[in-house]
């Protein structure tokens, strides 16, 4: 692994740090959170033209730029600096792969480079609480998670030659807003069954969506119902056995993105106490010149600069195995370990922040509360993070007994 960064990549992150200084400051992210797509388009529109960063990582035939997924997470430590609301996350690293490991030429071709100038968005729909589960960050794909029998979820079954689905799935990040959804669904009997990824135009009949209250207001969340809505296969059928993998290979990435995302918010959080605590004055000194309160920062700062290795680490191991939706990271379930540890930094620079801030941190309307809740909420989404690391133990073997023979 090689350790330094390239020119295009000093030069993504610089530009990105610039662009989101300029059009995502606290005001205007409180005033983006307010509306009801949940983001600002004009932000996401000036992401799409400046930098491609809806498709950063897609290939050039579709529109993309063409850049390692590697380029991608790290591209999310400044949007996680600012708490950039944007549907990045929904789009381009969760249904984007998925459209382009397993979607038809003619798919591919029709979505791929709509996302990549940022037109269309789109989202993965799982049955709620199972995108953890569906993406194989906190234990195996096993059992029914996305339906089966009574077991509700979201049904798919073929009538008159034509995909339908019925059911329901609630916190789908930016399920509100998208043009377009990647929906999981369950189908078959019991000998067949299996799980099939469809796509879904945000338009179609029967297709109702509706906005829900988030702990996290930065990723907006909906509730995504469907009765008997039409859908198209991604992909064939003789290759549906894939949507699985391709998912978990999905979720090894997502992984590393948020947890370069969790690395940015964290430091933006610790700078932003400190600067702070440089100007309040207490007992006729500044608050930051007790050796306590420097301890307790000096310990958050060691805990951002351990955790931005294993992101950078992670991101480094999804770029180099392959692309965008790759295979998993040499070292196995690399990127959830990453995001524990990274998810845990925050939690824990944001708290300190909230309570070194003293009775104005306390207040909902100082902005760590946001850092603290897009810590709780991500683990609420992706963990939580003993669940992560067990996983993690469990692939690599880690407490198996072995038997020795003397």
């Amino acid at each position: 692994m090689d350790p330094g960064f390239t020119a295009e990549q000093d030069g993504i992150r610089r530009t990105l740090r610039e662009l989101l200084h300029k059009r995502c400051g606290p005001e205007e992210l409180r005033a983006a959170l307010d509306t009801p797509l949940g983001h600002d388009p004009a932000l996401w529109a000036a992401l799409a033209e400046r930098l491609g960063l809806p498709g950063l990582a897609l290939p050039e035939a579709y529109g993309g730029v063409g850049c390692p997924v590697t380029d991608l997470a790290l591209a999310a430590e400044e949007t996680g600096r600012a708490l950039a609301p944007s549907p990045l996350l929904a789009t381009s690293v969760l249904a984007a792969p998925l459209i382009l490991a397993l979607g038809t030429d003619a798919q591919r071709a029709d979505l791929l480079p709509r996302i990549s100038d940022g037109t269309l968005t789109a989202a993965l729909a799982v049955p709620a609480p199972a995108l953890a589960t569906a993406l194989a960050l906190t234990g195996p794909q096993d059992g029914d998670w996305a339906g089966g029998g009574r077991a509700g979820g979201i049904q798919a079954r073929r009538v008159q030659g034509v995909w339908r689905l019925y059911g329901e799935a609630a916190q789908v990040l930016d399920g509100h807003s998208a043009g377009a959804l990647v929906v999981a669904a369950h189908t078959g009997g019991f000998v067949r069954s299996r799980t099939l990824l469809f796509v879904v135009a945000g338009d179609a009949v029967g297709l109702v969506r509706t906005r829900q209250t988030a702990l996290d207001a930065t990723r907006p969340q909906a509730r995504v119902q469907l009765r008997e809505v039409r859908a198209e296969l991604l992909g064939s059928e003789e290759e549906d056995a894939g949507a699985p993998e391709a998912l978990s290979r999905v979720g090894d990435f997502a992984a590393a993105f948020l947890a370069c995302e969790a690395v940015g918010a964290a430091d933006r959080v610790l700078e932003r106490t400190v600067e702070y605590l440089g100007r309040r004055e207490q007992f006729g000194r500044v608050i930051g010149s007790f050796q306590a309160v420097q301890h307790r920062l000096a310990d958050v700062y060691v805990r951002i600069q351990a955790a931005r290795s294993a992101a950078y680490y992670a991101a480094w191991a999804a770029g180099g195995s392959g692309g965008s939706g790759g295979p998993a990271g040499p070292d196995g379930r690399v990127g959830g370990l990453a995001l524990a540890q990274a998810l845990e930094a925050l939690r824990r620079a944001a708290a300190e922040g909230i309570q070194l801030h003293g009775g104005i941190g306390f207040t909902w309307e100082h902005e760590a509360h946001l850092f603290f809740k897009r810590a709780a909420g991500d683990e609420l989404l992706f963990g939580p993070v003993h669940r992560l690391r067990a996983h993690a133990a469990e692939g690599a073997r880690l407490f198996e007994r072995t038997e020795v023979s003397v």
